[in-house]
């Protein structure tokens, strides 16, 4: 049996012990991932996460969870709590970037060995980031990279993990944090992370101004960048860009002309 399969049985189990007609919300516990697997007699892998990580990122809630949420909304996992998680409707779940949207061309300044032995998609991306300085570009603020891959204890969520914080500076002088997730290959991007973003940002940064960004590798090295805000329904993406870093000598003088007519 594949880990997918015994994945679905058991978070079905898990799912049934505790749904009630029109919920909006269901609680249960990481211990509760070992129970369900003990009664159906399937052998967990060691890292019990990794249940919970793939119907984050990596593959849809069974049918028969799906079919349960409210009309207009699906499920997403979040934590409650060290060891405790929950099924929560939402209107926005995965983030997929938009494959109309324009491009705009970056001369690329990825030192050629970093670009050489960056070890995963992922950390590939964040190079991508910091050496080119998309963050800055993107948001309009002048950035610097605090820290990488960020774990800490957030109240009431328990211990969150952010691929990069970024601080940041404007020209008034204010201070904003910049979390941001990034995701290559065939990860996707979760709004449960950016809501794990902010809520971090909120307890470890409560001075600063908090904008959740994040990162996706498209096809043919393209990068999407997505800023958030929080809404009276919900988590919304507020800005989506897409770039291409390219040799300095193919941004055109046709292509700056161009950018030159974008709005701000």
């Amino acid at each position: 049996m594949s880990d997918k399969n015994r994945y679905v049985q058991i978070i079905e189990r898990i799912f049934a012990q505790h749904y009630k007609s029109g919920a909006r919300r269901v609680d249960f516990t990481r211990e509760e991932i070992e129970r369900a697997a003990a009664d159906l007699a399937i052998k967990l892998p060691k890292n019990l996460g990794d249940l919970i990580y793939t119907f984050r990122y990596r593959a849809a809630l069974p049918e028969s969870i799906r079919s349960k949420a409210p009309t207009g909304e699906d499920w997403i996992i979040v934590p409650a709590g060290q060891g405790k998680y929950r099924f929560e409707a939402t209107t926005v779940s995965i983030i997929v970037p938009h494959d109309a949207l324009v491009e705009t061309r970056v001369p690329d300044a990825t030192p050629g060995i970093i670009a050489k032995y960056a070890l995963s998609d992922e950390q590939a991306l964040l190079a991508k980031l910091r050496y080119n300085r998309l963050i800055d570009i993107f948001t309009g603020v002048t950035c610097y990279s605090l820290q990488s891959h960020l774990r800490t204890t957030v109240r009431d969520l328990g211990q969150v993990e952010t691929d990069e914080v970024y601080i940041g500076l404007d020209k008034r002088g204010a201070h904003y944090a910049f979390p941001v997730q990034a995701k290559g290959g065939r990860d996707a991007i979760n709004i449960v992370q950016i809501m794990q973003d902010l809520a971090m940002c909120r307890e470890k940064f409560a001075l600063l101004i908090c904008r959740p960004i994040a990162a996706q590798f498209m096809q043919d090295g393209v990068i999407a960048l997505f800023e958030f805000e929080e809404t009276p329904s919900g988590f919304a993406i507020s800005a989506e860009k897409h770039y291409r870093l390219v040799p300095p000598e193919q941004v055109t003088d046709s292509d700056l002309q161009a950018y030159a007519q974008r709005p701000g």
